[in-house]
């Protein structure tokens, strides 16, 4: 048998794709990403490769839901957790922003929102359903802490589209590595942000 047809016989099941893709952004950066190298890394021809995911826009796609799903369930973890409402909504900001520059899940986030802009309609309700995900969390969990009184009466839904706003626009300055932007001082801003729109006044 060839080389190609053992590659595809023993083909490795596509989260170990996926693992892979995300491995050799983290190391490499998104730029040495190609079908041809993930092949090598994989054991399977880059042909092979389009043949499961069609473009490499739809590998970024599929290795961004694969990342997000483990985030999400760390997610459900941290907000599932004893506690106070405060203290899980610093988790989750935690886990929101970004390790520092280039972090892997983000380079890839910015990436698959660049090419969204050409994006069909499938990709684009993929792409939303993350971001819902993300969204519907931060709401349940606001609105839990002003049920506890741990949070001042807010409208939930629209306190969450701005915190997630700001989370968006500082975590891209410390993805890509913005002067003046590290993460420490995005978590500080975020904070300030937190307290001034959730503390209950006497």
């Amino acid at each position: 048998m060839t080389g190609a047809g053992r590659a595809r016989r023993n083909a490795p099941p596509r989260e170990e794709v996926l693992a892979a893709a995300m491995d050799m952004i983290a190391e490499r950066g998104l730029e040495k990403l190609t079908m041809a190298g993930l092949g090598r890394e994989v054991g399977m021809s880059s042909g092979h490769l389009l043949y499961y995911f069609r473009s490499k826009d739809e590998l970024l796609l599929r290795t961004l839901e694969w990342s997000e799903g483990r985030l999400g369930a760390e997610r459900g973890r941290l907000l599932a957790r004893p506690g106070s409402a405060r203290e899980r909504l610093s988790a989750y900001v935690d886990l929101y922003v970004p390790d520092g520059h280039r972090d892997p899940h983000w380079t890839l986030w910015l990436e698959v929102w660049n090419r969204s802009q050409n994006a069909d309609e499938d990709a684009r309700a993929r792409q939303a359903a993350i971001e819902g995900a993300w969204h519907r969390d931060l709401v349940a969990l606001i609105a839990e802490g002003i049920s506890r009184g741990e949070f001042r009466r807010v409208d939930a839904d629209r306190f969450a589209t701005r915190l997630r706003a700001l989370l968006d626009g500082f975590s891209i300055h410390v993805a890509i590595g913005l002067r003046g932007t590290d993460r420490e001082q995005v978590l500080a801003h975020v904070r300030e942000f937190i307290e001034e729109g959730l503390t209950v006044t006497p």
